[in-house]
């Protein structure tokens, strides 16, 4: 070092001790010699401050770094290495940018933030996946990366010890690496493997981790999980190990604290119903879960938290029987801690209630004995060698008894959990290496320290032991392969202490010998340990206490209290309590504290047992194993496994004691720091060679302070050498390595002096010569100024007095004026208010004469409304009384005309004019509807028209477009544009109007029939209204009369109507089986092989039908099923059987009509039984004639039947006998007439005889109620002649006019002297009501129909109308659009909308197109069936004269084929078609065909199928095309990281697809295409489906192409973007500490790889040259360059964001430039247009930002306006990493950080950070037809195609 420096001199910055914030910066006033005792200082605030100084009292204090380094990623890096320093470091990064995380040489310093981050997406462990350590920013990821890294490179397993205090986020950060590693090393197979991993998670946090007052989540257990790998490194399993579970929690929590999370997720779901039988309440009301006297914690809902641990515990495997278990001892537990122990009055015994309802739950819940869990619960057994007796045990004594079996029942439990969980995640797999990750407890130390603290700290002395010796090898290690000669580094070794704890007779030893004695007491230990470690450095004893001790541990002196060690140590249960729980009833319970490796020895204990001699021995064996020995053998285990592993650390800081997020307390952390050995790193480094730089860094950073002759040399490390040779004197401060240059602690700090020096000399010069420069200048330009000003300045006074008399003139004149002015206003004011004030006296005086006028008129109008309600009084009153006379005689008159009425009501006549003008309403009604239907006819016809005339005006505007296509090149086109347009004008304005039209006529037709529905709604309504009136009418004088029929003559008429019905049903029967006999023959000579074909343009049986089947409708009767036959002709109902169905179905209704009347007669049997007694009068002659026409009707229906009997058998005959013959077409045609006429009769017949059944029906249940009516009327009419009958007011005439002819028809029937009843004795009136009643019926039913029509036609005619009106109004806003636009404007835009709808059009008529060649290609297919058929059919009928004209076929096609030299076409015999695909594809290079035609093997598969086509074989083409994609599919494979393959194969797939779509025959390919190649079409076969094959193909090729191309260029992209020197002496660099140290690196090789933004741009001209010889589509080269233009923007921009040495700049002007190299080579490259450019938007904002000057609000506010790609997240992000190079830059503020988030606050931005590196844009091919003939195609022999014949 130079002799002229001495750190302490003035404005050197140095850090003091602080009380408060434990170190405080402060600068030096005065320079410090040495022997001073003061040190002058001046704090941050200005406040001056006097340090003493001196050799014994105080050191000087530590130095400050250098602003540059403040913020670094690595501490490491910083020049002085000490503990202010890294403490202001992690403050500044966790405070200001929001980091987190910070490495500190190997270690990782995680900061709990205390909210939620979004820095763990999978995107960004995409990104930190592959890196290296120290290439990004500090994170958990790249930890977790390292360690996959060297376990994969080096093959030896590794370990992440994770620690820190509670609420440090210890449990977090494990949880995020075994994120990465399920992430990153994914299961090779289904078993998800990494899912149940994580799974574990949920579970083990519920069982271990509880509320404390430091964390809400603290783990209450140190685990360590093993996770599996395969060979290929992938997840096949994990292990875990538990250390040390805090069990005393589950009966003791302090105050504001919980006990495990799983009893508060328990009790919150203990409403569902599958936990009803645990009988569990609010965690309030048990004391295990209420000491801490709060059971909720802020935002964490139990009851959400239960689901996903059973989720977990369902996906790991776990049955829902073992997880109900588990759930009934975590609920025993809580009822177990609520069991009453009552204290007897001697103090010495207890008791327990028999009514306790917790024990009885209890003992329920676990299976157990409730008596004896009941007395062993408040006794004990004590064993001697004599003998062994119970003891009571005090209330006290039996509390601790219960509260040590509940601690050990759940630590039982969590064992078999664990076990458990081990099971589920282990594998059958062979395991390679495995990643361990360790998250156990750190350093504690509390007011109150006991054995848990005890165990747990050391614990972290042994952890801390293995650490010190671990980073002590690396700097060995790294000293020794750098070849510097190195001294050993004294560090701190607490193996002394360990000994104390653990040695032969240490504290553990002592301990264990004491529980072992009888009455061992805590202060015997305490004694013992006085005696025996007195003397140790390492153990003290407190003053003031006998019962406690202190032992000095590395981070700190921790004050242990004995009380209760024993008692914990013993961990002492009660084997009779135990033994109760071995008998539970349950299988599981009894497997909990069944001890495996003692089954044995207790079977053979027991045949030797003895009488009093009941000392346990096996079962005893654990139980005295003591808790510190358990823990000390599980601890040296850890410490071997963690030897024989790489281990990897982090250590987990909590900031705060609040929770508060990102708030900084520097006690607490530093206090962390000391515990964690983080410190005890920073030492080891500082001890040795903590900076380090390698040689072109040092050259790059330093060379300002080298000569000009130095830089000359080549040789680099010798410049370096000379520089530090000359600058430091003493050479022990630095050291040279093979590749690196080593400096002591400080050494860096001083270079950095040196260059801030040699930077401010250079601007001082700098500075003193411009200013020179300025000055001369200036002093010219003020010379000049002034005679300038001199000069301007006489010639302005002179101006200036002209001026001025210039204006004194103006201002007398417009002093003149403005007087004048003045004085006229005033007048003008005086005279305007005079006026309104004589306005405003005139209306007053007006108003009050109109008030006045205005009473006097009110006045009148109340006197005389008051007079005319006094003259209405007075009417009302009159005409009042005058009514009341008028009634009186009205009723007089009433009744007298009701008797009238009431004779005239039993009238015959009557009831017909009724019938009559019922059947006239009804005609009327039928020609109404008919008459509508024709109008609904009548509008369908119009509306066609109008459709007909719009698709008219449609196909001329498209030809009209076709035109004006065809005449785009002439020069006259604007014109002709024009008038088209106006003509389009035209045309709208008519369409408009017609819509009008039609419009109005709509809404007319609309009111005329809603008119009309209305008017038969009325009349609908009438009808029903004189149908109730003449059903209630019947109702009424059938419940007025009494059956009177005679029981003998009835009984036989039913026996023998029952026996005709049975006939009947006979004959059904019969029927039924007959008709299906017929389907069957008829079926069977249907599909007989010697049936006549179908004709071609008919469907076949298999396929669709052309023509509506006859039996399509399942309401149609056999009529329609004629008149179908008739429709369609004999030929096609030939083939369906659907008319003999329709017979059969017609006969099953005529089957359920008798059913119905089988049920009637049974009814009127029982009315027969009922009556049987009371018979009557005989049978009357009228009754005689019903029944004996009932019986005539039966007998003809008989007949009928028969005779219907007869035909069908005809029928059949004649069916099989048509099958059965070749007969001609004539037999055929009158097979088929009889066929029709016997349909026809039996239609007729059916008919008939539905009618004949319909009456029959009403008689039968109608005769036995009237004959009772008219029996009943006449006796009425015998007894009350003189008394007017009761009328119903129901059955009054609806009007005068009937009412009339009532009267007239009941006068008629007086003077016949006749009653009404006798005329009904046949039944006419109720035979005419039941058939009025059907009618009715039908028309309302007819009614409904109609009006549904009606509605759904309505409905068609307002979608039809609102389409011609949107389609009108589209048309009118292009019109109005195109109106504002100008000539040229207008015709592109018109251009564009007719092509835009044009092709809407094609594409619909496309599909129409498909559905039509679809079909066709049904109809072709049978047709060559049926070709084939009469082939066979000649064959067998002329074989020898097909043999001799098949020699003469072959040669005619033979001669059509030469008709032509080469049709563009190759042929080839089947057998060759596996060495076609194997020759052309499989064995084909690129480079055999590139000096050929582009797509050469596209366009030979494509010949091939062409001839296949030609030759109408659609095997073949089959067969090829499948065997074409299948054998690309498998090169691809083979070929899957082969670009030039990849690229070769998608443009020939892309070019086949391309020949299918332009020789498919299809007009819209068709027109690009030349008559010759049109003429090459396809003839015969529709390749569509093959064609969408072939494009999904092409798809995947595509996207393989992407993923070969994006694995070649992604590992240059961040080396030639970001961190090569694309301008050169441009970058600056800084120490980076231990980044791309050895073991983050390959040693294999000579270290990473560096790319250049020329081999980057090479590469891309690689793939972009390889595209375009293949001939691959311009689109789609452009797609694949987007493509990697996104994927080269999202890994620059996720590596800037996550990296903080890059993010300067001069980093964003190398960014910038390098982005405007990649925009140069699109522009070279014509693929400008591609979009590609715009994916780099966000990387050049990015470089912007870098750019752009960061202080005021005007630059936040140009920022927000810049920066639109960029996230808000991602621009406060890159401000936040944004790091100065120099002295001469300042840091962005944070207060401009939050000005900027405040202005974005109103953007909308996704969460994420980081860019998706695996989107893909979605692909399209656009049609690109070939110009290339087929028939001039030549096939290179090199090929060896010799197979191939050209046609």
């Amino acid at each position: 070092m130079s002799k002229d420096y001495y750190p302490y001199s003035k404005y050197t910055r140095v850090w003091i001790p602080d009380p408060e914030e434990v170190w405080k910066a402060a600068e030096i006033t005065k320079d410090y010699k040495e022997g001073d005792l003061v040190l002058y200082l001046k704090l941050e605030d200005e406040t001056p401050v006097e340090y003493p100084v001196g050799q014994k009292s105080n050191a000087l204090p530590f130095l400050r770094n250098p602003d540059i380094l403040v913020g670094e990623n690595d501490l490491t890096a910083l020049s002085y290495l000490h503990e202010p320093a890294v403490l202001h470091n992690l403050r500044v990064r966790f405070l200001e940018s929001n980091a987190i995380y910070t490495y500190c040489g190997i270690v990782l310093v995680a900061i709990n933030p205390y909210e939620q981050l979004q820095i763990y997406g999978e995107e960004v462990i995409n990104a930190y996946s592959g890196q290296n350590m120290g290439d990004m920013d500090p994170h958990i990821f790249a930890v977790a990366e390292e360690a996959y890294k060297q376990m994969a490179r080096d093959e030896r397993n590794q370990s992440i010890i994770v620690s820190g205090e509670s609420g440090a986020g210890k449990t977090v950060s494990a949880k995020y690496a075994m994120r990465f590693f399920a992430t990153v090393g994914g299961s090779a197979n289904d078993t998800n493997v990494e899912e149940k991993v994580l799974a574990s998670s949920p579970i083990m946090e519920a069982i271990g981790n509880a509320k404390t007052t430091r964390n809400d989540n603290s783990s209450r257990f140190g685990k360590y999980i093993q996770i599996g790998f395969s060979r290929h490194y992938n997840i096949i399993g994990a292990n875990m190990r538990t250390y040390l579970l805090e069990k005393s929690r589950v009966v003791f929590q302090a105050e504001d604290e919980r006990n495990y999370h799983i009893f508060y997720q328990l009790c919150a779901s203990a409403s569902l119903p599958e936990f009803k039988d645990l009988a569990l309440t609010s965690a309030e009301d048990f004391t295990y879960t209420s000491l801490g006297e709060n059971i909720f914690i802020e935002g964490v809902n139990d009851a959400e938290d239960f689901k996903k641990t059973r989720e977990a515990f369902t996906l790991l495997g776990i049955k829902d029987s073992s997880q109900n278990s588990i759930f009934k001892v975590i609920a025993s537990i809580l009822h177990l801690g609520n069991v009453e122990i009552c204290s007897e009055r001697d103090g010495e015994s207890c008791r327990i209630s028999r009514d306790d309802v917790h024990l009885q739950h209890f003992c329920r819940l676990l299976g157990l004995e409730l008596q004896q869990m009941e007395h062993w619960l408040c006794h004990r057994k004590l064993a001697t060698t004599s003998e062994t007796y119970v003891k009571n045990m005090s209330s006290k004594q039996a509390t601790n008894a219960r509260d040590a079996l509940a601690k050990h029942i759940y630590a039982r439990m969590f064992d078999w959990i664990v076990e458990n969980i081990n099971q589920a995640l282990q594998t059958s797999i062979k395991q390679h290496s495995f990643i361990g990750v360790l998250d156990i407890y750190g350093f504690e130390t509390f007011e109150v320290n006991s054995f848990e603290q005890f165990c747990i700290n050391y614990a972290n002395e042994k952890l801390q032991q293995q650490f010190n010796s671990h980073v002590f090898k690396l700097e060995q290690e790294e000293y020794m392969k750098e070849q510097i000669p190195w001294t050993l580094i004294d560090f701190y070794d607490n193996q002394p202490c360990i000994d104390l704890i653990e040695a032969r007779l240490g504290i553990l030893d002592l301990l264990d010998e004491e529980c072992k004695v009888p009455k061992g007491t805590d202060q015997n230990w305490a004694q013992k340990l006085y005696k025996q470690h007195s003397s140790s450095a390492h153990f003290q004893k407190p003053r003031m206490s006998n019962i406690s001790f202190i032992i000095i541990h590395f981070a700190d002196k921790v004050e242990y209290q004995c009380e209760g060690f024993l008692e914990k140590n013993r961990d002492t249960v009660y084997e009779e309590q135990i033994n109760i729980l071995k008998a539970s009833q349950f299988q599981l319970i009894a497997d909990l504290f069944n001890d495996k490796d003692g089954i044995v020895s207790v079977k053979s204990s027991r045949v030797n047992v003895r009488a009093l001699k009941t000392v346990p021995k096996a079962p005893n064996k654990e139980h005295r194993k003591t808790v510190g020995h358990q823990f000390r053998t599980s601890l040296h285990l850890l410490m071997d496994t963690l030897n024989a592993t790489t281990p990897h650390y982090v250590r987990c800081i909590k900031p705060n004691d609040y929770k508060e997020a990102f708030s900084f307390d520097s006690k607490r952390a530093v206090q962390q720091l000391r515990a964690c050995g983080v410190l005890e790193t920073i030492r080891i480094s500082a001890a040795g060679y903590p900076s380090r730089w390698t040689y072109p860094d040092f050259f790059n950073r330093y060379r300002v302070l080298m000569k000009k002759s130095d830089m000359t040399s080549a040789d680099k490390k010798l410049v370096c050498k000379n520089l530090l040779e000359t600058l430091i004197k003493e050479p022990d401060m630095f050291q040279f390595g093979k590749t690196k240059i080593f400096f002591r602690a400080g050494q860096v700090a001083y270079l950095e002096k040196l260059r801030t020096d040699k930077f401010r000399s250079a601007c001082i010069k700098i500075q003193k010569t411009v200013r020179g420069w300025l000055q001369r200048i200036r002093y010219r330009r003020i010379r000049k100024m002034a005679i300038t000003l001199q000069r301007h300045g006489r010639g302005y006074l002179a101006r200036r007095y002209a001026e001025f008399l210039r204006q004194t003139r103006a201002a007398i004149i417009c002093q003149k004026q403005y007087r004048m002015v003045r004085e006229r206003r005033e007048y003008l004011r005086v005279r305007r208010a005079v006026v309104t004030i004589q306005a405003y006296a005139k209306g007053m005086f007006t108003r009050r004469i109109y008030h006045e006028f205005l009473l006097h008129h009110k006045a009148m109008i109340i006197q005389k409304n008051v007079r005319g309600w006094l003259q209405r009084k007075k009417f009302r009153q009159a005409r009042n009384a005058a009514i009341i006379i008028q009634c009186a005689v009205r009723r007089v008159r009433a009744k007298r005309e009701l008797k009238q009425l009431k004779i005239e009501a039993r009238s015959a006549e009557r009831l017909k004019k009724l019938n009559t003008g019922m059947e006239n309403k009804i005609v009327q009604m039928q020609r109404k509807m008919d008459d509508q239907s024709k109008e609904f006819r009548a509008q369908n016809e119009q509306l066609q028209m109008v459709n007909a005339s719009l698709g008219s005006e449609v196909n001329k505007l498209q030809k009209q477009l076709e035109l004006l296509c065809s005449q785009q090149e002439d020069g006259g086109q604007l014109r002709s544009l024009e008038e088209e347009l106006e003509q389009l004008r035209t045309q709208l304005e008519e369409a408009h109007a017609l819509r009008k039209r039609l419009e109005e006529e709509h809404s007319n037709e609309k009111m005329d029939l809603t008119q009309r529905v209305e008017e038969l709604e009325r009349e609908n309504f009438l009808l029903k209204s004189e149908k109730e009136e003449m059903n209630q009418h019947i109702l009424q004088h059938s419940k007025s009369a009494e059956e009177e029929m005679s029981s003998v003559s009835l009984q036989s008429e039913l026996d023998q109507e029952r026996q005709r019905y049975q006939n009947l049903v006979k004959e059904y029967s019969r029927l039924e089986q007959r008709y299906e006999n017929l389907k069957e023959e008829v079926s069977l000579n249907k599909f007989q092989p010697g049936h006549m074909r179908n004709p071609s343009n008919q469907s076949s049986p298999e396929s669709d039908s052309n023509y509506p089947s006859v039996s399509n409708s399942e309401n149609g009767d056999t009529e329609n099923a004629i008149q179908l036959v008739d429709e369609i002709g004999m030929e096609k109902a030939a083939m369906d059987i659907s008319l003999f169905m329709k017979l059969q179905k017609r006969v099953r209704e005529l089957e359920q009509e008798r059913k119905r009347l089988q049920i009637n007669v049974d009814k009127l049997e029982e009315v027969a039984k009922r009556k049987g007694s009371e018979s009557r009068a005989s049978i009357s002659e009228q009754e005689t004639a019903d029944l004996a026409y009932s019986n005539l009707k039966r007998q003809e229906l008989e007949s009928e039947n028969k005779k219907l009997k007869n035909d069908l058998n005809e029928l059949r005959k004649m069916v099989s006998e048509r099958a059965s013959q070749n007969s001609s077409s004539n037999e055929l045609q009158d097979s088929y007439n009889l066929l029709l006429s016997q349909l026809k009769a039996a239609h007729e017949e059916l008919d008939a005889r539905k009618e004949e059944v319909l009456i029959l029906r009403t008689q039968i249940v109608s005769v036995a109620q009237l004959q009772e009516k008219n029996e009943n009327i006449l006796s009425l009419n015998v007894t009350e002649t003189d008394s007017s009958p009761v009328v119903n007011n129901s059955t009054d005439p609806l009007d005068k006019e009937e009412a009339l002819r009532a009267y007239h028809g009941l006068c008629e029937s007086k003077n016949n002297h006749q009653d009404w009843c006798y005329l009904n004795e046949d039944g006419e009136l109720g035979l005419a009501y039941q058939g009025l009643k059907q009618v009715a019926r039908l028309l309302e039913a007819q009614l409904q129909t109609q009006s549904r029509q009606h509605k759904d036609e309505l409905e068609a005619l307002h979608t039809q109308i609102e389409l011609l009106k949107t389609d009108i109004e589209d048309k009118q806003e292009k019109l109005n659009k195109m109106s504002s636009l100008s000539p040229e404007a207008k015709v592109e835009y018109s251009i564009q909308q007719e092509i835009t709808r044009l092709t809407n059009d094609n594409l619909d008529l496309k599909e129409l197109v498909e559905k039509l060649e679809k079909n066709e290609r049904k109809l072709k297919k049978q047709l060559r069936i049926y070709m084939k058929k009469v082939q066979e059919l000649e064959a067998t009928q002329a074989a020898a004269q097909t043999t001799r004209s098949r020699p003469v076929m072959s040669r005619q096609v033979t001669v059509q084929r030469k008709e032509k030299d080469f049709e563009g076409m190759l042929e080839y015999n089947k057998e060759d078609e596996a060495l076609l695909a194997k020759t052309l594809i499989n064995d084909i290079r690129p480079s055999t065909v590139s000096g050929t035609v582009p797509c050469l093997p596209a366009y030979i598969l494509f010949m091939c199928i062409r001839h296949a086509d030609y030759i109408n074989d659609d095997q073949k083409v089959e067969s090829l095309l499948t065997s074409t994609i299948n054998t690309i599919k498998k090169v691809l494979k083979k070929n899957n990281d082969d670009f030039e393959m990849t690229s070769f194969w998608l443009a020939n797939t892309s070019r086949l697809l391309h020949c299918l779509k332009q020789y498919s025959g299809e007009e819209g390919f068709m027109t690009h295409n030349t008559p010759k190649q049109n003429e090459h079409c396809l003839k015969n076969f529709d390749l569509t489906e093959y064609r969408q094959v072939l494009s999904d193909l092409s798809i995947q090729i595509y996207q393989q192409l992407i993923k070969v191309a994006e694995g070649i260029i992604q590992p240059m992209i961040v080396s030639a973007m970001l961190e090569s020197e694309s301008i050169p002496s441009l970058a600056g660099v800084k120490p980076m500490g231990y980044r791309n140290r050895s073991s983050s690196l390959d040693t294999d090789a000579d270290g990473p790889t560096s790319y250049t933004l020329q081999a980057l741009i090479k590469q891309l001209g690689q793939f972009h040259n390889t595209m375009q010889d293949h001939g691959l589509d311009p689109e789609i080269i452009g797609q694949v360059v987007r493509q990697l233009f996104h994927c080269i923007n999202a890994v620059t921009l996720n590596n800037l964001l996550l990296r903080k040495d890059v993010c300067s700049w001069s980093t964003g002007m190398q960014l910038r430039y390098n982005t405007s190299q990649m925009e140069e080579w699109l522009r070279a490259n014509n693929l400008y247009q591609s979009k590609a450019a715009a994916t780099l938007e966000p990387i050049i904002q990015a470089a912007q930002l870098l750019q752009v000057k960061k202080k005021t609000s005007q630059d936040a506010e140009a920022i927000c306006t810049l920066c639109t790609a960029l996230t808000t997240q991602q621009i406060v992000k890159i401000l936040n990493l944004y790091t100065p190079l120099n002295e001469f830059e300042e840091r962005v503020t944070v207060s401009f950080i939050r000005n900027i988030q405040n202005r974005l606050q109103e953007r909308n931005d996704p969460p994420q950070l980081l860019l998706d590196t695996k989107y893909t844009f979605p692909v399209l091919f656009p049609y690109s037809p070939s110009a290339l003939s087929l028939e001039t195609l030549h096939i290179p022999a090199s090929l060896n195609l010799d197979f191939l014949v050209r046609v």
